[in-house]
């Protein structure tokens, strides 16, 4: 095959690809997860089974290729958004923020995927093996805002830290799927308040009359961190 075929065949390659996606997204958010199959999709995307399959061995492959995707669009997004952010209380809202508007369109496919989210054996929980390369990646921006971020962090809970704000993430996330308020605007009310409630108790664990108060803090967030995967 000639260099010119074969720069021909890619871009096919990748229109197809996207096609699948595309199908099966659409059809997680019309049909559900669970109850659309690997022949409704090929069909949708107007490609034979085999040449799905082809693509993609499962729904599971389809989900965590998209899951991957989106992660790695989202990182410019976020770090133009967090620039010229001071303050951890606004990085911490401001990057939430960012991700509920990237997420936004895609919104039901979140709603029909919940079922799975909760056990972290099931490859598209964010706690699952599988996920743990976007795990990190996300809560690896909750390290760098910590970075000068206007608050005294006590030593023994900053390494913590970055885990527990990424667990509140998935709170306000999971809130905001099956937030029902017009534009889910109680989603942005319950991240304004997280964002600053948070703050404030950090901002208090480093008073030497917290000490007491952190080491049961701290205990409870390395027993919830012994059951993380």
């Amino acid at each position: 095959m000639t260099q010119r075929a074969e720069a021909k065949t890619v871009p096919k390659s990748e229109e197809t690809h996207a096609r699948i996606l595309n199908a099966a997204l659409t059809l997680f958010r019309e049909r559900g997860f669970e109850t659309t199959t690997m022949r409704d999709i090929a069909d949708e995307a107007g490609v034979a089974t085999g040449a799905a399959y082809y693509y993609f061995p499962s729904k599971d492959a389809i989900v965590l290729d998209f899951y991957r995707r989106f992660s790695a669009e989202m990182q410019p997004e976020i770090e133009a958004a967090l620039e010229n952010t001071k303050g951890l209380e606004k990085r911490c809202r401001e990057l939430i923020r960012v991700k509920l508007a990237a997420f936004a369109p895609n919104r039901g496919v979140l709603r029909a995927l919940l079922r799975n989210g909760a056990d972290p054996k099931h490859p598209l929980s964010p706690f699952s093996v599988q996920t743990r390369e976007i795990r990190d990646a996300d809560i690896a921006w909750f390290r760098r805002i910590l970075v000068d971020c206007g608050v005294r962090i006590p030593r023994d809970l900053e390494p913590h830290l970055p885990g527990v704000l990424w667990f509140l993430q998935m709170g306000v996330i999971f809130f905001w799927v099956i937030d029902e308020s017009p534009e889910q605007a109680r989603s942005q009310r319950l991240l304004e308040l997280a964002a600053k409630c948070v703050t404030s108790l950090i901002r208090v664990s480093g008073l030497p009359l917290m000490r007491p108060v952190r080491k049961v803090a701290l205990e409870l967030i390395e027993l919830v961190e012994g059951v993380k995967l």
